[in-house]
């Protein structure tokens, strides 16, 4: 089995930056493609990112590219977030999610493993 953390949410004004982690323990493989999802109040779970198994292919939603970054360091088992220029309705819980047959896409229901989430709030 393997378990997710997410840590690095918070409060932030729009404008700002947050850099969220999600640090993998357990049964963990360095060959898992990693994703990142967000959930707002009243709304469906939504695709924000996603990276290969070797880090050197990734994609992002429409909304944030260009804003955000997603990176992992396999020798430390983490992927990374990084969120620039942050808007409110950036507001949601943010979910790491692991993949072992390297799917790295927008459906989530594929990913194996999944964190708990961590709130991400952008006041205006």
């Amino acid at each position: 089995q393997v378990q997710l953390v997410e840590s690095g949410g918070g409060l932030v004004q729009a404008g700002g930056s947050l850099r969220l982690s999600c640090a993998a323990s357990g049964r963990t493989s360095s060959s898992y493609a990693w994703g990142w999802f967000r959930q707002a109040p009243g709304k469906e779970r939504e695709f924000v990112a996603g990276i290969s198994w070797t880090g050197g292919s990734t994609n992002y939603a429409d909304s944030v590219k260009g804003r955000f970054t997603i990176s992992r360091d396999n020798d430390k088992n983490t992927v990374y977030l990084q969120m620039n220029t942050l808007k409110p309705e950036d507001t949601a819980v943010y979910y790491c999610a692991a993949d072992a047959d390297y799917y790295y896409g927008m459906s989530g229901y594929k990913y194996d493993y999944w964190g708990q989430g961590t709130q991400v709030t952008v006041s205006s």
